[in-house]
This record gives structure tokens, sequence and C-alpha cells, in this order.
């Protein structure tokens, strides 16, 4: 996205009873001056042109901080913190800014932390199964050195290649191999963090057991940067599965693509990813590519599984043989790494690709139970008839997770209302099926006034009465998660 682009939006001033910061009215020169001695001149700046360019994540919203920082260490992030609560001013932790709700933008002015500094890879234990890394390592990179040693680290959000482990942390992202191999936060087992006060806390255990306590880890595994800022991380690993086998089936029916889906699972049959992709999708990714996808089929299915040849020779039978049974026209299995990783590369080009057929983006990531997922299909079927809006729908169809785009003109008044009432319809309908508004993207500020329909007023108050406990001067990435 370049700059010019931008449309800033002023930060807004309401407060809420957790969070007591007001918006800055920017940083004083002694702040400035302050700063600058924790980090370092070179890694700390003010000037418009780098505020710019930290002013936005990959939700498109806007909001220019009053400076950036990067620190190196715990001890850095420490000493930011304390002077944050003396001088007032918010703190806003930073990854790669890949993140789709807007969980890292200024909304309220003050100071972005970037954590790319803190980027190395301390410890791969082969004895233990486990790994030490720090928060700015790119997920694409740690997923390479792991399996250099033998190992694999299953967490695979569609932007490992350049998202960063603690911002997979965050936002506990997922990705297409959950279906087997569960979340992020099934893999971290222990954290280093700064507390909002500017304490130093270490979370967790390094072992297969550890129940001492209240589970910390996991209050700060998926607290989107509100609670802490992670500094260092003891992840999980896995043995690298012997082989993979790539499946593709093509469908001239969508609902039968959907249907086949939940049969998969109730035939006993768990591969580790099985990926939807709609037509809209389907001619969006062969369109950006050019790489052979075939665009009349309604729908197709990308589907992995791996272990021991044996295992991954038999369930690439039955799944070929399942498919076609449930109404596949065509089913392919790849036939060498390079061709699984040119499909795999057509799934990851589908949400990039999409901005042909509009200036602007809507993009949700609902879940509903498995057997349910052929009635979400239908319901946004009938909402792209009923509106006549561009809208795609993909994503990790084997535990549920379907990401609806709309494509749009927001500068389209009619258009934007059209698209506003379609989310609101598909929330409404995702909670009715038993579902949750978001599976990986958490709730930043875009899902904010939509997170009361899903979480009960007594819930909400609770988790407001955490986020006061450690952060009691309101000053770590506010204005999100609640809404205001």
């Amino acid at each position: 996205m370049k700059a010019k682009t931008i449309g800033f939006t002023s930060p807004s001033s309401v407060l809420t009873s957790h969070s007591p910061v007001h918006t800055s009215r920017g940083l004083s020169p002694l702040t400035f001056q302050k700063l600058k001695k924790i980090v370092g001149p070179a890694h700390c700046t003010e000037k418009k042109e780098d505020r710019v360019c930290y002013a936005y994540d990959a939700a498109a919203s806007a909001y220019l901080p009053d400076a950036v920082v990067f620190p190196q260490n715990a001890k850095q992030i420490s000493e930011i913190l304390k002077l944050a609560n003396e001088e007032r001013f918010a703190v806003i932790p930073r990854g790669a800014g890949s993140g789709m709700t807007g969980g890292s933008v200024a909304v309220r002015r003050g100071v972005v932390l970037v954590m790319t500094r803190l980027n190395r890879i301390l410890n791969i234990d082969k004895n233990n199964l486990i790994a030490f890394a720090e928060p700015g390592v790119v997920t694409g990179h740690f997923h390479k050195a792991v399996e250099q040693q033998g190992l694999f680290y299953p967490p695979d959000p569609a932007s490992s290649e350049f998202s960063t482990l603690g911002g997979n942390v965050a936002e506990c992202a997922g990705g297409p191999r959950a279906v087997k191999y569960g979340v992020t936060r099934d893999y971290v087992l222990g954290l280093e963090a700064v507390l909002p006060t500017g304490e130093i806390i270490r979370t967790g255990v390094r072992t297969a057991k550890g129940v001492v306590g209240y589970d910390l880890t996991r209050i700060l595994t998926g607290s989107e940067g509100t609670l802490g800022v992670i500094t260092r991380m003891t992840l999980r690993l896995l043995p690298l599965p012997e082989t993979i086998k790539t499946i593709t089936a093509f469908f001239d029916k969508i609902d039968a693509a959907a249907e086949t889906v939940s049969e998969i699972i109730r035939h006993r049959i768990i591969p580790r990813t099985i990926e939807f992709m709609d037509n809209a999708s389907i001619r969006c990714a062969e369109n950006y590519l050019n790489i052979g996808l075939p665009t009349e089929p309604e729908a197709l299915l990308l589907i992995e599984v791996d272990g021991t040849e044996a295992e991954t020779a038999s369930a690439v039978n039955a799944l070929e043989l399942l498919c076609l049974s449930l109404g596949a026209a065509r089913v392919e299995t790849a036939k060498t790494k390079a061709d699984a990783a040119n499909l795999w590369k057509a799934r990851r080009a589908v949400s990039p690709a999409l901005f042909q057929y509009g200036p602007h983006k809507i993009n949700e990531d609902i879940v509903v139970p498995r057997s349910n997922i052929p009635d979400m299909v239908r319901k946004i079927s009938e909402l792209r008839d009923k509106t006549g809006l561009f809208i795609a729908s993909f994503g990790h169809a084997g535990d549920g997770n379907i990401h609806f785009n709309i494509m749009l003109d927001k500068k389209n008044k009619t258009e934007l209302e059209k698209a506003d009432a379609a989310v609101d319809a598909l929330f409404d309908y995702t909670l009715e099926l038993g579902g949750t508004i978001s599976g990986e993207h958490g709730v930043g500020i875009t899902k904010s006034p939509y997170i009361s329909r899903e979480i009960g007023s007594a819930e909400l108050h609770l988790m407001k009465k955490i986020k006061v406990v450690f952060d009691p001067g309101g000053i770590l990435n506010p204005g999100k998660i609640f809404p205001e």
C-alpha cells in the first residue's frame, strides 16, 4: 500500500473505564529525547515520512503515531513502558503489520513499538522438542530452521512468509494446518513479557506438563498486545512428518464441495489441511498467477495429508474415492513438490489478487461447526445474489474457518451500505449456527463494534477488569478489542 492512498483517521478521544490515557497531542521534545536515550538515536524517529510507514496494517485504516521506536531487548521495552506511564502516552506493539483488524495501529497516537530487532532463534532443543525464539523472527524462517533439524512447527498463517512469531502469538494465529494440529496457543509453552507497568515476567514451563498457578501464558496468547509485550517464547515442536501428499478436488457444484468437507471428517480421515476456494477465488488466483488452474469449477478443495509413506498413500486413495463419490468432477494428486507449491501459491494469492475487483476490501474470518459449512456457503451465495456485490469465499474449511471478502469502492455510499448489511447478516447467521465472528484475525478495531453480539456483558466486564489489572494506566495498545 502506498502512503499517498491512505486516508488518515483522526484518533478518538473517547475514553472507557479501563483506559484512562487520553488521545496524545504529540510527544514533547524532552520525552522524545528520553526515548532516543533508551533505544539509541538510530532506532527512534519522529519524521513524518517514517511515521507514515507505521500508520497502518493490513486492515488499511491509518492512524499517524507520534513516534516510532525499535527496541533491542526486554530492558529497553521496560524503560519505554515506565516512561509512558510517567508521561501519559500510548505504546502500540507491532510485528510485521500484517494483521487484518487494525490491532497494531495508533488509534490514540503515541509511540509504535516495532519488534523486528528482536529476531533471534535462541535455541532449538531436539532432545525435548522445544525451541526458544524472540518475537521478531519471521514465521516462515522459523519453519525452515526447525525443519532443517528434522522437526516441525505446525502453525502456518497465510502470512507466514512475512508475519512474525510474536504477532502470531499475540493474535493466536491459525492457518491451514489447524484442522489436524491446532492453532498457535497449542504450541506456546511459556513466555517472557514486559507488563504495561514495566515489570518483566516469565510465564509457563518448558516441560510437557505444568499446572502451577493460573495459566498466564494462555491469557497473554491472543491478547492482541493489550496486556503485555512479548519478548521471548518457548515453543513446542513435533517430529517432522515423513511425507506429505497434496490433492485437489474440483467440483461443478459448490454445495457438493461444502458437503464433502464434513464427510471427510465423518469418515475418520483427518488431513492436515482442507482448504476451500469458490469460483470467484479460483478465477482471482488464476488471473493473478497464470499457473493453469481451471476456472470453470464452482469450487475446489485443496487437501493435504501427512505421515508415513503407507499412511499417506492410504489416505490419498480414500480421499480420491470419497471426493469422486460425493460429486467431484475430477481429483488430481500433485506429482512433485513444485506442483504442490504452485497450488499453495495459488491459495495464498487469493487475498491480494482480489484487489483486481475493487479498490477496497472487507475481510472477515468467521468460523462455524464443520457440519454447518454447507449452510454458510449457501448463505454467502444468497447474499452475493441479493446485493450484487463481488463476494469471494475461501479458507480453512477443515476447521470451519471461512474467509469471506467483499470487494467494493467505499466511496460509493450504496455499495458500502450493502456491504455493511451483508457483514451484519453473516455475523448474525454465524452466531445462529453456533460459530464465532473471528477465528484467527482477532478483534482489534474492525470487529470491536460486534464483540457484544458474541460475548455477554458479564464476560466483557470481567475481561475489562483483567485489562485494568495488567495495565492500570491504560497505556498499552489502547482503543482495541473493547467497543468505545
